[in-house]
């Protein structure tokens, strides 16, 4: 399960079709990897619920 306290590269690196939902998501995954989903995504104003919810949904369907 991906929460908010987990760094976006691992969760990129563990879960690599996730790339996708952070670039949908506009998360900055280059510059932005290195610190929380939370740091992130609350600097950008993105709903955190919204992009958890799409982020665990693309790492469940990927672990089946």
């Amino acid at each position: 399960m991906i929460t908010k306290d987990m760094i976006i590269n691992d969760v990129i690196k563990k879960y690599p079709k996730t790339i996708t939902v952070f670039s949908n998501y506009k998360v900055d995954s280059c510059c932005g990897g290195g610190f929380s989903i939370e740091k992130t995504a609350g600097m950008a104003g993105i709903d955190m619920d919204s992009l958890l919810k799409a982020l665990n949904k693309i790492a469940l369907a990927g672990s089946k």
